[in-house]
């Protein structure tokens, strides 16, 4: 049996489903100085630099499995797929050398083929990650935009190094910035003030590029798990925010992890056990009582002068009940949150085969695919979504981590993760238990409008919509950053990980910097209690 270097089991061995590790009364009888209420990625991040520094720190999670939205599972008998997680691209540098992910096993290939896009007229583009070869493809499809597109890559460059240049000048590292501290950052460039604060994703790409398609192609960046549409202000922000990391020293890389998402977390939980924090799965939290500790369902209370809360920040309201600070209250219900986005998880035969690139293995199978909407259609859809219908098409996001790691699937099967856009959280007509078969034809047909093998391929199609998301990973609203990443609330606008009430704070991607998976929230708050 594969352990830790503490003696437990590895929390991959049964994909975060862990042996308990103390009974109720043995937790209300030890002495902890504290209590993390859940164990989604940045939770266990916080929990190992809390037990790291000395604290003893115990993990309450109420689902059977660690991991959160960055969990794994057997959707069917050898497919082994993420809810929620995809790719890993803003995971810190700092967070895997600080807790010595690599020695405990994780590793990431990268998706250098980066984007592929195919269009209506049977034209595509590869959007690679390499400059030179992804010049040499905008040339092909827009020669007129070239100087343009180089351009709108030296923005987001120019962004990158001055709020988050390598090392210890990344703002990511510090507490929230200020308006003025970004500013004086930037120095003279409006064109990083505006896509930073002002520019919807339209007007970007428009200040940049004139081909119709080019612009559709990278569309979608501006609005990934975002409730607004490209056309709405502030969303080119999202696609800065997503471009921002260094992933293993490269700038903007994204990657897939060796055997899956899910092992984000399930290292962090053994480092975190390693280094002396006790984590519990199957052991819901009921109430949060600032400087006394939890009362858990069952009604038994553990106490802690310290409470780290991963939960989003709007169930953390639900568990403080009256206690909450009123004024902190009011900060929190003002960041929408309410998801709009549906994730199909798919068993395929074979890899899509795309019509504008034909074949069932090829380079754009290793990046990841969109299927575009043109900017009528944007508009149009986020306006159905909003009003409780479902759009004719939907924008996809397409990812194929057998493609890379062939150990998620049965041996010569494959896995599709779509990630798509927009979907009503709840329906004018119906409920999504009435409507998730229509969602899913939905989806694959956006998707097979481009194909010659789909849906043929597919074997079967696990759907999850924001109701589902919320229900199975916790997630309030189904918003898969807990709340939104428009500039209103990001930087010193993010909720801080320090709370009003006494010995309570967050860890969440609700708070600085916001969402996916980073881990560095984790880390922020940890030295926070710590500090």
């Amino acid at each position: 049996m594969d352990r830790t270097r503490n003696g437990y089991r590895r929390a991959a061995e049964r994909l975060g489903i862990l042996e308990p590790a103390l009974s109720i009364a043995e937790c209300k009888a030890a002495r902890w100085d504290v209590i993390v209420v859940g164990a989604g990625h940045n939770a266990l991040a916080c929990a190992a630099y809390l037990a790291k520094g000395g604290r003893r720190v115990l993990v309450l999670e109420a689902r059977e499995r660690v991991g959160g939205a960055c969990t794994m599972r057997e959707v069917w008998p050898g497919f082994r797929i993420s809810p929620c997680a995809y790719l890993v691209g803003l995971l810190h540098d700092r967070v895997i050398a600080d807790l010595e992910m690599a020695a405990y096993g994780f590793r990431w290939t990268p998706a250098d083929a980066g984007l592929f896009v195919p269009f209506d007229d049977g034209t595509s583009i590869q959007l690679w990650d390499d400059d030179a070869r992804c010049e040499d493809e905008v040339r092909r499809l827009a020669p007129g935009d070239v100087a343009g597109w180089r351009a709108f890559g030296d923005l987001k460059r120019r962004l990158r190094d001055a709020l988050r240049p390598a090392g210890e000048g990344d703002l990511w590292l510090k507490p929230a910035p200020t308006r003025a501290m970004i500013l004086e950052r930037l120095g003279n460039d409006p064109e990083a003030h505006k896509m930073l604060f002002e520019w919807s994703m339209v007007e970007c790409l428009e200040h940049y590029l004139d081909d119709e398609r080019l612009q559709a192609a990278y569309m979608g960046q501006g609005v990934i798990g975002t409730n607004r549409s490209p056309h709405d202000p502030g969303t080119a922000s999202i696609h800065f925010h997503h471009q921002s990391g260094r992933l293993g020293g490269s700038p903007g890389m994204w990657g897939y992890v060796t055997g899956g998402m899910g092992m984000v977390s399930f290292l962090l939980c053994d480092i975190a056990r390693d280094l002396g924090a006790v984590v519990l799965t199957s052991t819901p939290v009921a109430r949060i009582t600032p400087g006394v500790g939890v009362e858990l369902e069952g009604g038994d209370v553990i106490r802690a002068p310290v409470v780290v809360s991963g939960a989003d920040p709007r169930a953390t309201l639900r568990l403080l009940g009256d206690q909450a600070d009123a004024a902190w209250r009011e900060s929190v219900l003002r960041v929408p949150q309410v998801g709009c986005t549906v994730k199909l998880n798919v068993a395929l035969t074979e890899l899509p085969s795309f019509t504008a690139r034909p074949g069932v293995f090829m380079p754009h199978h290793r990046g990841q695919v969109n299927t575009p909407l043109d900017k009528p259609a944007w508009r149009e859809s986020h306006a159905a979504a909003l009003a409780g219908r479902l759009p004719d098409r939907l924008w996809t996001e397409l990812y194929f981590h057998t493609a890379h790691d062939a150990s998620v699937a049965p041996p010569g099967l494959h896995t599709m993760s779509v990630f798509a856009q927009y979907v009503p959280h709840a329906f004018a007509e119906g409920d999504w238990d009435t409507r998730r078969a229509e969602v899913r034809a939905v989806a694959l047909g956006s998707i097979a409008r481009h194909c010659a093998n789909i849906p043929a391929a597919v074997i079967d199609a696990e759907v999850l919509g924001p109701p589902d998301i919320e229900r199975e990973v916790g997630l309030t609203g189904g918003h898969i950053f807990q709340g939104e990443c428009l500039p209103d609330f990001m930087w010193d606008r993010r909720l801080d990980y320090r709370t009003p009430m006494p010995g309570l704070y967050l860890c969440g991607a609700g708070t600085y910097p916001g969402g996916s998976v980073i881990g560095v929230n984790g880390r922020n708050a940890a030295l926070a209690v710590l500090g």
